[in-house]
């Protein structure tokens, strides 16, 4: 069973660190990912955080795209209603002028933003409509067109997917004609009913002939399940303070160490919030995340496989991610279907664009 692997990043600053060397790490990783064979690598848009330090994708996917080689880099992704839709296509036009052919445009709708970064991005309410977002996905694609005013985007058209987590914008994608992303980590019991209804209603695009979804997968490998797990685990105590939030409370900034982790007093009720956070991820030794995966893929019948983990140390991650890269026959099957089809679509792409 074998489909392309692809990365998503949110640039995580750890507890003891800074945004810099997260940000360093995101390039490590991502030249990691390039020489390992990953078809993709996409940083997501937060704003206001302080445990995430990936606030302007685009700034970072110029200097990952400049780092590496083959990968292709992405969004993943903007989220429209933050920007104007001529700021994007200008950003994103130049990226692929840039690096033609490796560059990947994904957009989403966010309405749960913190209410001074509401203020502060000025958001409101009638921006964060599924009607104003429609038109402004609708308008930034416009702006690609060969006979666009919006130098360099026009005929520098990056692949457009639609990101998303429910039914509704499954359907959105389809009916646009638009390559769909699936936040299966955010909302795993809509991915199935979201990824049927998308290819039910697909309608063939400029840009896309026929459905194609990926699902992003919270994923971390290790030698054995044990260690696995035992990486997993600061990522379970910052789900389990998500959890226990009072009212009026913000949550923990930066991931937990080790050490925090081991000092942290479980309830019961603790307990049942961290098997629940361990039963929603693809956690393991290479034998266990390989059962896993092949079960998650024949029933959501994905296209592609995009993995995130959240560990603590950055060199577990990229042995994460190593150990990922080698579990279907060894990795080159994988690997060379996943060139193929970026290959395939380039090809497919800059057919289109033309047109």
């Amino acid at each position: 069973m074998n489909i392309p692997f692809s990365i998503l990043d949110l640039a995580p600053v750890v507890t003891g660190s800074t945004s810099s060397q997260a940000l360093r790490n995101t390039i490590d990783l991502a030249r990691h990912a390039d020489r390992l064979g990953y078809t993709r690598y996409w940083l997501a848009e937060h704003h206001g955080m302080p445990g995430i330090a990936s606030s302007a994708p685009s700034v970072l996917i110029a200097e990952i795209a400049a780092a590496t080689s083959r990968l292709r880099i992405g969004a993943g992704g903007i989220m429209l209603p933050n920007h104007a839709p001529l700021i994007v296509a200008e950003q994103f036009g130049t990226l692929e002028a840039l690096h033609p052919g490796r560059i990947d445009l994904g957009v989403g709708r966010n309405a749960g933003i913190e209410p001074r970064v509401g203020k502060a991005l000025r958001i409101s309410p009638e921006n964060q409509s599924v009607e104003d977002f429609t038109r402004k996905l609708i308008e930034l694609r416009n702006y690609f067109d060969e006979d666009s005013f919006a130098v360099p985007a026009a005929g520098n058209r990056p692949p457009v997917w639609l990101l998303g987590s429910s039914v509704r914008s499954a359907k959105m994608a389809a009916l646009l004609g638009l390559r769909f992303a699936f936040a299966h980590h955010l909302n795993e019991k809509q991915t199935t009913p979201a990824l049927d209804a998308y290819r039910e209603a697909f309608r063939p695009s400029v840009e896309l002939e026929k459905p194609y979804a990926l699902i992003t997968v919270p994923i971390i490998c290790a030698e054995t399940d044990t260690r696995a797990r035992k990486l997993a685990e600061p990522g379970a105590l910052a789900f389990v303070e998500l959890q226990n939030l009072g009212i009026g409370q913000s949550p923990r900034a930066q991931l937990p160490t080790m050490e925090e982790v081991d000092n942290y007093r479980y309830s019961s009720a603790d307990r049942e919030i961290v098997n629940t956070y361990f039963e929603s991820q693809v956690i393991g030794g290479q034998e266990t995340v390989r059962t896993k995966l092949d079960d998650l893929i024949k029933r959501t019948e994905a296209d592609e496989i995009m993995a995130t983990g959240m560990v603590y140390c950055n060199k577990d991650l990229l042995r994460s991610y190593e150990l990922l890269a080698g579990l279907y026959s060894d990795g080159a099957c994988v690997w060379a279907r996943a060139r193929e089809h970026a290959d395939i679509s380039r090809s497919s792409l800059g057919a289109s664009s033309t047109s």
